[in-house]
């Protein structure tokens, strides 16, 4: 199967890329390709369909969304990569859960080439670096193709987090890759876009490293 087309947007609006990507999930048919989208958004907190307004402490002048994806609130905002796959599932032979693992794993290894031990959590999914938040991930299927995805923080300003609980957690705390390693975003988009084909390909499973701790250790 051929790999997803990659396509980097830069800096786009929150609200018009969600949009977007509604949009080529409800055209798309069984021969279209698959995608993934790069981006990097403005600042904007965003709430997954189910979330409690509770867990929004002090949004201030930082725009609100409520989306379609799974999860809590989370924040994205410039130096941060977002990643959102879409891809016909029932093609790949991919659930759900083995998609969030090829996401997490993806973003795990890509960690380790920078010497960061990074580990995922069934418990609440994403990637944590010594009990603290990398990335987070959030998904929406709809007729058998995902949309959303996950997003990986590398050198956005992490202050806007303090006014939220992160993905529904008090007192999570959150990371960022330049803190651990001399990056920018486009030099993450490069060296991370081999590992997200790799594990797609490989159905998500291969070599899962999952830390159930990650989360209580916060």
């Amino acid at each position: 199967m051929d790999d997803p087309v990659i396509r980097r947007l830069g800096v786009a609006e929150y609200e018009p890329t969600w949009r977007a990507m509604q949009r080529f999930t409800d055209a798309r048919g069984e021969d279209t390709a698959d995608e993934i989208w790069l981006v990097e958004h403005p600042p904007v907190f965003t709430l997954g369909m189910n979330a409690s307004r509770e867990h929004l402490l002090d949004p201030g002048n930082i725009p609100v969304v409520q989306i379609d994806r799974g999860g809590q609130v989370t924040y994205h905002g410039p130096g941060q990569l977002v990643i959102y796959p879409l891809l016909n599932l029932r093609r790949r032979h991919l659930n759900v859960r083995e998609l969030v693992v090829a996401l997490e794993n993806s973003i795990i290894r890509y960690a380790a080439e920078l010497g960061l031990a990074a580990v995922g959590s069934r418990a609440a999914p994403g990637v944590y670096v010594d009990g603290a938040k990398l990335a987070s991930i959030g998904l929406r299927i709809r007729r058998g193709a995902s949309y959303h995805g996950a997003a990986l923080n590398v050198s956005l300003d992490l202050a806007p987090f303090t006014r939220i609980n992160v993905c529904g957690y008090p007192g999570l705390k959150v990371t960022r890759l330049i803190d651990h390693a001399a990056l920018d975003l486009d030099a993450a988009a490069r060296g991370l876009t081999p590992h997200l084909l790799r594990h797609l390909r490989a159905g998500g499973y291969s070599a899962i490293s999952t830390d159930l701790q990650a989360v209580n250790s916060r």
